[in-house]
């Protein structure tokens, strides 16, 4: 916490006279670096809460602040001015909330009168109520959601924390809203709005009748995207956001803290996955861990070459033919098994032809399409890829692309290198790869330092 006020003159001596100090003050708010306001305005600051007097009140814009404490009389502009302080659109912010200890919304209607009301007219200052009303309203509508999916909140609630009954509706649970998509979009959405109107309510005291059905709520989603995370979750981070969410006083439910299984393609036994798929009682847990990891992969594979795109079309494809229903829950895990398969040899291809990653992206680029080639032509193109790969060492140098002569002597060196061709290559075609590998540094490799190429 801090104290801002205005300077004033004599204000040491003043302060004295009251029984207070205010030099320390004084020098915080001049020599702070940041500077007081920066680091309130940054929302992982811990400076969370200020005493203001005429600074900040007016003309100081933090999005961020939720809560405005009145404690002295205000009218007109000045208290337009200090609403408007809490009343700044924020990412996850549902609402600014002015505490009013001095009657000061007396003057809010002589004030909208003179400076204008919301849109439409309508006062921008509502009762605290009204939001209390529409909190009990999303929770009722997030757990009538979750009773379609045959997830009843209130049983979950009735079992002992942290037993293998109360464990296993958890899991249970997941596994009825991870899946297909658009209802986990759907629950996802549930939740979100469930947890910025229950943040948007507190510390108000008529939070606490909600607090472990928004908990709960919030805790299937977090555990459902553990899940759909290829790598281990931080089950910490989990827990810390939960705690955000709940006050110290109240007890929410637990996450299972070994989390999900890490799903590593590579060593994946795709007949005994498939096996145990069959008797799974989770099939879509299973599933979109599944999916997850082999989205991962895809990823990563594509941004080393964008000529493996056709891999994340038909991965696309198949989750789409499974979210209209042409396709059902377990011919889809074994077209995806079938898929991550392919995915581990793709990975390993660049070894098979006996060149790097980056000279296969090349040799890539230079055959999809292409002619069909023997085998002899083949190994050309390969040659071509790593004498390319070796000139681009030495032509891309420090913010090559803002400069004319180095854009110049890349296309020329790729022209050039591209002349050693096989003859399957006619000019058009020639052109064409010429176009492409030029478009794929530029877009690939924005900068380099001299003589550095990684």
């Amino acid at each position: 916490m801090a104290v801002i006020v205005s300077p004033g003159q004599n204000e040491i001596e003043q302060m004295k006279k009251l029984g207070l100090d205010i030099e320390p003050h004084r020098k915080r708010m001049n020599e702070s670096q940041p500077g007081l306001d920066e680091k309130f305005k940054d929302t992982a600051d811990p400076l969370r809460l200020v005493f203001v007097c005429a600074m900040w009140l007016t003309g100081f814009d933090a999005p961020s602040c939720s809560t405005v404490y009145l404690d002295k009389p205000m009218r007109n502009h000045t208290l337009m001015q200090t609403i408007a302080r809490a009343n700044r659109v924020f990412p996850g912010k549902h609402s600014g909330v002015i505490v009013d200890y001095a009657n000061v919304f007396a003057s809010l209607e002589k004030a909208l009168a003179i400076y204008g009301a919301g849109k439409g007219g309508t006062n921008p200052v509502k009762d605290k109520a009204q939001l209390v009303a529409a909190l009990r309203e999303a929770i009722a509508a997030a757990t009538a959601f979750c009773v379609t999916q045959g997830v009843d909140l209130a049983a979950m609630e009735a079992l002992p924390l942290g037993s293998m009954d109360h464990l296993s509706a958890i899991e249970n649970a997941i596994n009825a809203l991870i899946g297909p998509d658009a209802l986990r979009r759907e629950f996802f959405g549930h939740e979100k709005f469930v947890g910025t109107l229950y943040r948007a309510v507190k510390p108000d005291p008529a939070a606490i009748e909600f607090s472990v059905r928004a908990a709960g709520i919030s805790t299937l989603a977090a555990a459902i995207r553990a899940k759909l995370s290829p790598n281990p979750p931080d089950i910490a981070t989990i827990l810390k956001q939960i705690g955000e969410l709940l006050d110290d006083s109240i007890t929410g439910m637990q996450v299972h803290e070994s989390g999900p299984r890490a799903i590593d393609l590579s060593k994946i036994n795709f007949g005994a996955l498939a096996e145990r798929f069959k008797e799974s009682k989770h099939k879509n847990t299973d599933l979109e861990a599944l999916k997850a990891a082999i989205a991962a992969k895809l990823e990563k594979l594509v941004r080393l070459n964008r000529t493996r795109a056709d891999f994340a079309e038909k991965f696309e494809v198949l989750i789409e033919s499974y979210n209209n229903g042409s396709r059902n829950i377990e011919q889809l895990f074994e077209e995806l098994l079938n898929l991550s398969n392919s995915l581990d040899k793709e990975q390993e291809r660049h070894v098979r032809e006996n060149l790097s990653e980056e000279e296969l992206v090349i040799f890539d680029i230079l055959t999809r399409p292409a002619p069909e080639l023997t085998t002899d032509e083949r190994d050309e193109v390969k040659k071509v890829a790593k004498m390319l790969l070796s000139q681009l060492k030495q032509l891309l140098v420090l913010d090559w692309r803002l400069k004319l002569a180095a854009r110049s002597s890349l296309q020329i060196a790729i022209k050039d290198t591209l002349e050693k061709l096989p003859i399957a290559y006619d000019h058009p075609l020639y052109g064409q790869k010429c176009a492409a590998l030029f478009e794929h540094v530029y877009e690939s490799y924005p900068q380099r330092n001299a003589g550095v190429y990684a």
